[in-house]
Parts: C-alpha cells; structure tokens; sequence
C-alpha cells in the first residue's frame, strides 16, 4: 500500500508542494502557486500521466493558497486518502543550535522558528507563514520541520567556531550553521549505496551546484565541513551571491563608496556571484559566453573553479581519506564544464575525470577507471529526503 508525505516548502509570496510516495521515491503530485498576496497569482497543479492544471487568479495568502491545493486534489487527484497520507513534511531553513534532526510541530516548536527568524529573516517568516497556514488545512495530520541546517550540526566546534569575541558570538548567535543539508543528506547516503558500502565507512565531499552553491565534507555519514557559514552568503561563487570576501570590504565599501548597510547586503546578496561578474546570473549564459570567447564568461569561470578547487582541496585535508566526490543540483548535473574545472589538475590527489563519462547524462560515475577517488555525479531529491524524515519520525 502507498505510503505518502506532503512535502511543503513555503516563501513569503510563493507555495511549493510535492506528494511523495516514500517508498518508490516517485512524486504523485506537485505544484507551485507564486506571486501570492498580489493582484494576479500563477498556480499550477500536476499530476504524472495528466495534463498539469494551470490557473491565473487572485490568491490572497498562503491559507487561501492551501484551500486550492486542496481542491486540485479533490479535482483532479491524486486521492490523498488513497495515497494514504502520513504527515506533512515542512522545509524550514534555519533551525540554529537547537535542532539537530526533523521535529513534530507543535505550538512550542512554532514558537522557537520564531524565534530563529533573526538569523534567517527572509526564510523562517515565511515557512511559519505556511507552517500555521498548513496547520489548520491539514488539521487532521502531524505536521514535521526538516530544518536545512540540522545535517550541520555534527561540525565540530572548531570549524563552526568564528574567532570573534565569545561572550559577543554566543550572545548573538554567531557561528557556522551551514545550509542545503537536506540535499548533502540524500546525496551522501545514496552516493554510499553507488560505492555499495556501509554509510558508516564512507567518506565523501558533496558539490551541491545551482544558484546557491555550496560544498560539504561528509565522514561515515556525518557533516564534518561545509562552505556555507551563518548565513548563505560565504562560501562558493554562486548566481548573484558574492561567496567568501574579506570582511574589510565591507567597512571599504560603507567609508569609502559610501554605501549603506543595506546596500552592502543587496550587493553581495544578489548583484554579485555570476551576475556581478558577467552580467547574468545564469550558468548556463556563461557557459555559452565563455564558449564564444567573452573574455569575463572565460574569466568567471576561472573564478569559480579556482573557488571550487580550493574547497576540494580543503575538504581533502580535512577528511584525510576521501573516497568519492558527488556533484548535484543543476549546475552540478548537468555542466559537465563547471565539473570540469572543479577538479581540473587534480590529478595528482587522486581525482582524475573521464571525459566521455562526464560528457553524458543522469546518475553515473564520471572518473576514469582507477582513479583511486572516484566521482559521481548524483541528482539530488530535497523533497524525498524531507518525505523520508517524515515517515521515519510519525511511523518509528
């Protein structure tokens, strides 16, 4: 019999959803309704098999936006009665210190999202937005929060420790939370059953490469390093974020551009990485423009891969013996390039490519026979390792 999770991940003017059956991996359904709270709302519902529901309308916020999730359903199927629903599985991005595993949602745990927000205020707000919202649609059902950050939670202390004043850092919160967890998670357990070895014995570096990117450096299992630090900005060039940049460029910027704080933070966060570089914030673009010869496409692509070869390198030392590196998301699968580059003269640390195999598609191992670190290429499923940790918490 289908066992199912409703997989929602919420922003403050958006709903994105996904029924998952647990067992096969395979979506029953999924859907986005964006722009909600505006005059005009974009909401698409699509089953597998059917022709996708596609409407423009005035949503006016997310608990209007679940009662037409709900519809759809009763519509057009699937029968969440027949899918025999266990929960619903809540993205929430920043679970701090506190939460080192997915949690059944209760007033209390609502309460300490909340209370998180100030290190994520433009996340937690809004998936507690659709948290409440989720509440009191699916009122019948255990609702559970799969926090980005808890995978990190095993880095010790003196990677997620930042050299500050202590008594300022633990009043404040400041460390090295890291992000993506989910997707490290699923990428690093499925890489294992790729090796055909216990997760236990596998050490692993996971590329997950898309807008955001970010690297971590997995033992037996277990989140040890990870590029992303308190927030998502540091770490890898990404699509319109700056990754890791001396802290003096912002007081440089403040006294002498005479930018103000916001600015600074609107220009690291999304008028720099790819975009700040080139123009475009998508890969893709780049790739194109490098190809041309468009001497900043070719230098960009320089900069991200001297960025990811150094992280490599580092998670190398860190782990002391590596024995797969994956790549995933949607650069990370399907630019057999930016793959390239990533590990390009490393050869000497054991990581050697075949170009044939790095030039094709889907799940595969892209390194060359006896290459003693082997490298994967593995999709990622964010939604099933949420639906996952859904199931395994409501039915032990």
């Amino acid at each position: 019999m289908t066992r199912s999770v409703f997989v929602i991940n919420a922003g403050s003017s958006s709903l994105k959803y996904q029924l998952v059956d647990v067992d096969s991996g395979v979506a029953l359904a999924s859907g986005l309704i964006e722009r909600i709270g505006e005059t005009s709302s974009d909401a698409k519902h699509e089953v597998p098999g059917r022709e996708a529901v596609v409407e423009r309308r005035m949503i006016p916020d997310h608990e209007k936006a679940f009662g037409w999730v709900l519809h759809q359903f009763t519509e057009h199927g699937p029968d969440l009665g027949a899918a025999r629903l266990l929960g619903i599985g809540h993205r929430v991005v920043q679970g701090g210190a506190r939460f080192d595993r997915a949690v059944r949602i209760d007033d209390d745990v609502a309460q300490q999202i909340d209370d998180l927000a100030p290190l994520a205020p433009l996340h937690n707000p809004a998936n507690l937005q659709g948290i409440r919202s989720a509440r009191a649609t699916f009122a019948g059902y255990p609702h559970v929060a799969v926090f980005d950050t808890a995978f990190h939670l095993t880095i010790p202390p003196a990677a997620h420790r930042y050299a500050i004043e202590a008594r300022i850092a633990a009043e404040h919160r400041v460390r090295k939370y890291g992000f993506h967890g989910t997707s490290h998670q699923f990428v690093s357990r499925r890489l294992a059953e790729l090796l055909e070895r216990p997760l236990e014995d596998v050490n692993s570096i996971v590329l997950h490469l898309g807008n955001g990117a970010s690297a971590t450096a997995v033992r037996g299992g277990r989140s040890v390093e990870t590029s992303m630090g308190m927030t998502p900005l540091a770490g890898l060039v990404m699509g319109t974020r700056s990754g890791d940049i001396d802290p003096g460029v912002i007081f440089h910027l403040h006294r002498v551009a005479g930018l103000s704080v916001d600015e600074i933070d609107t220009l690291l966060n999304k008028r720099s990485g790819l975009l700040g570089l080139t123009g475009t914030g998508d890969m893709r673009d780049v790739l194109q423009a490098a190809d041309a010869g468009m001497p900043r496409a070719v230098e960009a692509l320089e900069i991200v891969g001297h960025r990811l070869r150094g992280t490599v390198g580092a998670y190398l030392a860190h782990l002391g013996r590596t024995d797969a590196i994956a790549f995933t998301a949607g650069i990370g699968e399907n630019a057999a390039r930016v793959r390239e580059v990533a590990l390009e003269g490393l050869e000497g640390l054991g990581i050697v490519l075949d170009p044939e195999r790095n030039a094709g598609r889907g799940e595969r191992r892209i390194s060359a026979d006896g290459s003693p670190i082997e490298v994967w290429v593995v999709p990622t499923n964010e939604e099933l390792e949420i639906a996952r940790q859904v199931a395994a918490l409501v039915e032990p």
